[in-house]
Parts: structure tokens; C-alpha cells; sequence
């Protein structure tokens, strides 16, 4: 509960809002478009081709042009194209790829990702990024050869990513978007790490990754459904946080205000308002106990990066045999996903990296001032494209921003009697036209766009 002595004063300036990033400054017809064209029909199209393969598994067959890793990323390839048909050339397609070794590869592989990449029109340094793994297994991890569907994981991942690029290729975007069809995550985290190594070979300002993986299941092991949630996994502190950050984090805060999590936020904002029967789960974990996705190398980067899950994971429908033992079904197979369900996270995968390209980039450089002091002041450095600015803050307890104030021009805001002390802060950028970014944290535990440290000499 708010302390009176904090919230009375505060009345003048604070207003209650939705939660950061359900577009503060007014609804955007766009997303409600963008939301209404995502196809359950073309999602169950995409997985049942993938599952056509018989197995993805990353040291399968490459030459086959109907069976294996090789023939399933040529075919991704080659709908990535025909979608740059249709939008004019507005996708450019990358096949990145390296050759590796591990525990699970035991002679040199070729790993390739499949990235299809979509220019801003002003700010096209600035990349969010939607991924899914193509590859695919069966209980050991080492048989390449057995049918291994992967029909959900993750084949429902790639269809998100897919269906995203068919339908947000028809607009155009101020950010750059790519979408990224990954291999070799069973193996090792491979294709992630390659999708990273290729941001920074570029030079992207990564501000998201939204790695979908295992989306599109309803029904857990116990038989209890859920097509109403989708869980959000993000870092709490960033994997590249240096020793001096962490004590200055470890003092004033911002243990559950990483960039990820902003993101996380930012997504669960937008679902309230954009996406019809779903609601988002964020959960304050890099991942799944004992267990791992392709956001784990992008974070290691450097770069915000969430993981997006189905909230009802049913175990004998993932890294199984094809097989009937005791009355039980397993493996993972097409009819074990729920395409509705499905669809209503690409709607938010798809809002998501709307909502992100249109709106400017979180501010950086904010710093916050306040101490033995009734208010609190902020400072920042613009941000290109934005139009004004919104402060929010919420107690350091709650969940989701829950206060704001609009700041209608210049880089600089003071809350009136409100305590530093008591609360958390950030800013958001905001577009002439109304799109809101996501909400940064002041210092380098909240910043997004801050290039991540370089490796010593």
C-alpha cells in the first residue's frame, strides 16, 4: 500500500495509467490490424510442411530435397523469398552459418540460420528481432535419422515467425525487423549464438529478441488446459554486467528491471489491449529450471532478449520417440498443437515487433537524482524520433509501472514530492505520432541500447 504521505502530494502530477506500453498515448489502429491478419490456417500449413521433412535434427540429411535439416531451411529460404516478392524486395534474406563441435556434434557440423530481413525507413540500425528453432529431435539427442516431427518444438516457434513475416512484410516500420528461423538449438544453443555473433558483426542495435519456443501446446500432463496465458521468461541482471555495475545495482535497485524485463512488460501491455483471450504470465527467470533456449546466447551478447512459452508444457509430447506405451501417445506430432491457441501468440509476437519498430528507442543516458530530497529528478538524452517523453514509476514492490506523467518537451522532469526513496522509475520515448517505447531503467541496469562491452585486450 502507498503511504499517504507520499501519494497526497503526488496527486498533482501522477496519473493512473495502464501498464507501460498498452500504448499510453492512444490506441493504434495498426496493431488491431496487424493482430486481425494472423492466420491460424497458414500457422497449421507452415508446421504441417515442416513436419513433411520426417526430422529437422541438425546432423541430418542436407542434400535430400524431401528429407532433413538441409531440405526444411531451403524450403524456409525459399518462403522468405516469395514473401520478398510480394512486398517488392522489402525482405532481404541471409543464410549466416558456422561450422561447429560440442558434446552433442562430435564432427565438424555447418549450422545455418535462415534470417529474413526487413529495413527500417529511419532508423534501420535499430533491429528487433522474432526467432524459433528449426531443428528437431527424439529422445536421444544423437538419432538423426528417426522421424522427429517437431511439430511444437519447434515448429509452432518457426510458424510464428513465419506468419510475422507475412504479415508485418505488407507494412513498413522505422526499425529494422528480422525474422530468424535458427538450427542447431538441440545441439548446443548453436543457432543463437550464431544469430549474435551476426548482430554484432553488423553492427545491430539489438533493443529485443523474442524467442519463441514451444508455443503452441494447451494441455499438460495432468490434462488441465490453458489457451488463455503465455509465459514470458526474462533475465533479472544482464549476463554482461560488469563487477562495478552490479555494486552500484545492488544498492539503488534494478534487479527486476533489466531490459529484458521491460520488455516483458511491454509485451504483457500490449496483450491486454491488442490480443483477444490472451493474457501474458511474466515470469522473473532467464528460462525453464535446468533447461535452455536460443535467448540465452543473445543475452550473453549483450542484447535484450525474452523467451516465449505455452504456459501448459506436456513432457511427453517433447524430445520423444514416436511411440504408444501403457494407453499413452508420444511424440511430438501435429495434432498436439492448438493452432487458435497458437495464433494468439503470433498476434503478440506480431504487435510486439510493431509496436517496437514504429515507436522510438528507450532513451539513453538517464540518470535520477533525488537524494535527501521530497522530489525526484530525471535527465536523459534524446531520443531520435521521439516527440516527448513519459516518466513512470511504481512502488518497488509492484509488478507492472503503474504511474505517469506525459513530459511535452526537453529531456528533464521533476516529480514534485516524490521521494526517490520509495519508488522505482524509468522514461519512455514517444513518436509525434503517439507510439511509446518500452521503459528504461536509469543506469546501466536498465539501458537497452548501450553497446555491450568489448572482450579485454
Amino acid at each position: 500500500m502507498i503511504q499517504p504521505r507520499i501519494f497526497a502530494p503526488a496527486l498533482a502530477v501522477l496519473a493512473l495509467a495502464a501498464p507501460a506500453g498498452a500504448a499510453e498515448t492512444g490506441d493504434h489502429p495498426l496493431l488491431h490490424q496487424i493482430a486481425g491478419e494472423i492466420s491460424p490456417a497458414q500457422m497449421k500449413a507452415t508446421i504441417g510442411t515442416l513436419v513433411g521433412f520426417g526430422t529437422r535434427h541438425t546432423l541430418s540429411d542436407t542434400r535430400s530435397d524431401t528429407r532433413g535439416i538441409g531440405a526444411a531451411r531451403r524450403w524456409v529460404k525459399s518462403r522468405f523469398e516469395a514473401m520478398a516478392k510480394d512486398c517488392g524486395g522489402c525482405l532481404e534474406i541471409q543464410t549466416p552459418a558456422q561450422t561447429v563441435t560440442g558434446t552433442r556434434v562430435p564432427n565438424p557440423t555447418e549450422v545455418m540460420d535462415v534470417l529474413a530481413i526487413q529495413r527500417g525507413s529511419e532508423d534501420p540500425d535499430r533491429v528487433v528481432i522474432i526467432a524459433g528453432h528449426l531443428d528437431s529431435r527424439v529422445s536421444d539427442p544423437m538419432n538423426a535419422t528417426s522421424d522427429a516431427p517437431g511439430a511444437n518444438d519447434d515448429g509452432s516457434g518457426t510458424a510464428a515467425v513465419m506468419e510475422a513475416a507475412r504479415v508485418l512484410s505488407r507494412h513498413k516500420f522505422r526499425a529494422t525487423i528480422v525474422y530468424a528461423v535458427l538450427s542447431g538449438e538441440e545441439q548446443g544453443l548453436y543457432g543463437g549464438k550464431i544469430l549474435a555473433d551476426y548482430a554484432k558483426s553488423r553492427g545491430w542495435r539489438v533493443e529485443a529478441d523474442l524467442n519463441n519456443d514451444i508455443v503452441g501446446n494447451t494441455e499438460g500432463l495432468n490434462g488441465v488446459r490453458d489457451a488463455a496465458h503465455v509465459r514470458v521468461f526474462s533475465e533479472g541482471t544482464k549476463a554482461v554486467e560488469t563487477p562495478e555495475q552490479a555494486a552500484k545495482r545492488r544498492y539503488n535497485g534494478g534487479e527486476v528491471d533489466s531490459p529484458s524485463r521491460n520488455l516483458a512488460r511491454f509485451m504483457d501491455g500490449l496483450a491486454t489491449r491488442y490480443v483477444k483471450g490472451l493474457s501474458v504470465t511474466m515470469v522473473y527467470r532467464t528460462d525453464r529450471y535446468g533447461r535452455g533456449g536460443d535467448q540465452v546466447p543473445v543475452l550473453e551478447a549483450g542484447y535484450p532478449a525474452v523467451r516465449v512459452t505455452e504456459t501448459r508444457e506436456n513432457y511427453n509430447r517433447q524430445h520423444q520417440d514416436i511411440r504408444t506405451e501403457n494407453g499413452l501417445r508420444y511424440g511430438d506430432v501435429l495434432s498436439g498443437v492448438d493452432f487458435p491457441y497458437l495464433a494468439k501468440v503470433g498476434r503478440l509476437d506480431a504487435v510486439t515487433l510493431a509496436a517496437l519498430a514504429q515507436a522510438p528507442a528507450p532513451p539513453e543516458g538517464l540518470k535520477i537524482d533525488g537524494a535527501v530530497s521530497d522530489d525526484t529528478k530525471l535527465s536523459w538524452s534524446a531520443s531520435p524520433g521521439a516527440g516527448a517523453y513519459r516518466v513512470w514509476w511504481r512502488a518497488t514492490t509492484e509488478p507492472r509501472w503503474s504511474h505517469s506523467k506525459a513530459v511535452a518537451a526537453g529531456t528533464e522532469a521533476t516529480l514534485k514530492d516524490v521521494i526517490i526513496d520509495d519508488w522505482f522509475f524509468g522514461v519512455a520515448a514517444v513518436s509525434p505520432d503517439g507510439w511509446e517505447s518500452p521503459v528504461e531503467f536509469p543506469g546501466a541496469a536498465g539501458s537497452f541500447l548501450s553497446p555491450p562491452p568489448q572482450p579485454a585486450k
